[in-house]
Order: C-alpha cells, then sequence, then structure tokens
C-alpha cells in the first residue's frame, strides 16, 4: 500500500528538541514517505536539529533566521538545486519578547510589536514569496502555518501573540486566493495548547491547559502527534479541495462558548 506523501518533498522550518510540534509533524510527514528538510537558527540549535534530522534519514539541514531574507532566499536556492522543486512547507516559527507576554497588552512597546509581527506572521508570507516557484515546478503544493486559538479571542497572557496569530491567520487567506490558481493551497492549522518549550514562555500556560483538560469536548489536552498527523493530511492529495483554512486540532475546545 502506498503512503500519503510517497515521493514528495517538504522543508520543515521551527524544529527546536523532540518535544516540538514541528517535529511531530516532521515524524508524521517521513512516515508517510516524505523526504524532508530542515532548518535551524543559530548554532545553538544546530546540534539538535541535525541529530533530529538524521533519525528521519534528512540530507538538508540549513540555517535559517526568517529575518533575514538573504538567508532564506538561500535555503530556497539550495533546496531548488537539490531537488529541483518542493510540494510543501512547514512553518513552525514564532517569537516575541517575554517582556510582552507578561501583563497585559496595552504595555506593549513597538520594537515588540515589530518583533513578534515580523518573525510571527510576516515569515510566512516571505517563505511563501520564495517557495512558489519551488512548488510550480511540481505542478503544485500545500503550505501550512501553526496558530491557536488566542488570534480570535483573548487569552490572557498570550497578549502580542495573539496579535501576531490574528495576522498570521489573516495571511493564509490571502495568500490562498494568491496562490490557488497555481495549484499551492494554504493552511494553518489551530492547536490547543501542547507543552513545548516555546508555550513555557506563555504567562499562566499550565492553568491553560488545565482549563482545556477540564472543559473540551474530548476532555483531554491535544497530542502532538495529532497535530503532526494533521499536517500530514494537509500536504497530501486527500486534502486538494481545502486551501485558506484554520483547522483546529484541540479537542474541540475552539467550539465552546465558555
Amino acid at each position: 500500500m502506498s503512503k500519503l506523501l510517497e515521493g514528495k518533498k517538504g522543508l520543515i522550518l521551527g524544529v527546536a528538541n523532540k518535544r516540538s510540534i514541528a517535529w511531530s509533524i516532521a515524524q508524521s510527514a517521513a512516515r508517510e514517505g516524505a523526504e524532508l528538510a530542515f532548518t535551524y537558527q543559530g548554532e545553538r540549535l544546530k546540534e539538535n536539529v541535525e541529530g533530529l534530522a538524521a533519525t528521519v534519514n534528512s540530507k538538508h539541514i540549513l540555517p535559517c533566521d526568517v529575518t533575514q531574507e538573504s538567508q532564506v532566499e538561500d535555503v530556497f536556492q539550495k533546496l531548488d538545486a537539490a531537488w529541483g522543486g518542493l510540494d510543501f512547507i512547514a512553518h513552525c516559527v514564532a517569537f516575541a519578547k517575554s517582556e510582552d507576554l507578561e501583563g497585559g497588552y496595552t504595555k506593549t512597546k513597538k520594537d515588540g510589536f515589530d518583533t513578534a509581527l515580523g518573525v510571527s506572521a510576516y515569515s510566512f508570507t516571505l517563505l511563501a514569496q520564495k517557495a512558489a516557484p519551488l512548488m510550480e515546478k511540481r505542478g503544485g503544493g500545500s503550505m501550512v502555518t501553526l496558530t491557536y486559538l488566542g488570534g480570535e479571542r483573548v487569552m490572557p497572557g498570550y497578549n502580542i501573540m495573539g496579535v501576531a496569530k490574528a495576522a498570521l491567520e489573516n495571511s493564509v487567506k490571502y495568500l490562498a486566493y494568491d496562490l490557488g490558481p497555481k495549484n499551492i493551497r494554504v493552511n494553518a492549522i489551530s492547536a490547543g495548547p501542547i507543552n513545548t518549550l516555546a508555550a513555557r514562555g506563555i504567562s499562566n500556560f499550565t492553568d491553560m491547559l488545565k482549563i482545556v483538560r477540564e472543559k473540551a469536548p474530548l476532555r483531554r489536552n491535544t497530542e502532538p502527534d495529532e497535530v503532526g498527523d494533521t499536517a500530514a493530511f494537509l500536504f497530501s492529495q486527500l486534502s486538494r479541495g481545502i486551501t485558506g483554512e484554520v483547522i483546529y486540532v484541540d479537542c474541540g475546545y475552539n467550539i465552546l462558548a465558555i
């Protein structure tokens, strides 16, 4: 029986360690037969990413700071030279200054605002610009990013990241419209809170986990591999009619009014 992503080639951005949601996405994609490339930001993360990438036989581990357009450009030039095209990308990159995740949103400074929006939202648009020509060579492709319910509703302590995710979700819609004629689909996965290294920087995060576990229809928290499997579906032909959407993988918590 053939695998969902047999013969597909994809880029995963945002792996930091084995608990990263990006790594769960990579594992699901690799299990379904995809050949993967990875990026890392800074020498501190290089060893971690290289070690994990080796377990899925990846031959392409590239440095990439998404705030530096030249580095982003270099990644896609190298993948084009190696693969001659690209089938999917997973954008799992977000950042906000710690001081902007404490207290109230009203004290957000301009540099913090610019940083969070630039890294967490604009970077996806930049990646789409650079990835689209490679996907056209393959007859189309799929772009997936990660968002959170705090981009739609107030989640105390999420602050500037909520504003960044709102911008990201609307970017998904506009990118989907622009790239649809090229058979390139663009979607977001809105995952429930998951205990990752990045999530620990959000104040009251343990309370968020507890509330979801108690109130979500499935009465539990989201597992990382559930997000990974959803991404694999969105990369595959099974989701060929889906674009511009936010897919919730949060045990149903988003449907509640309480």
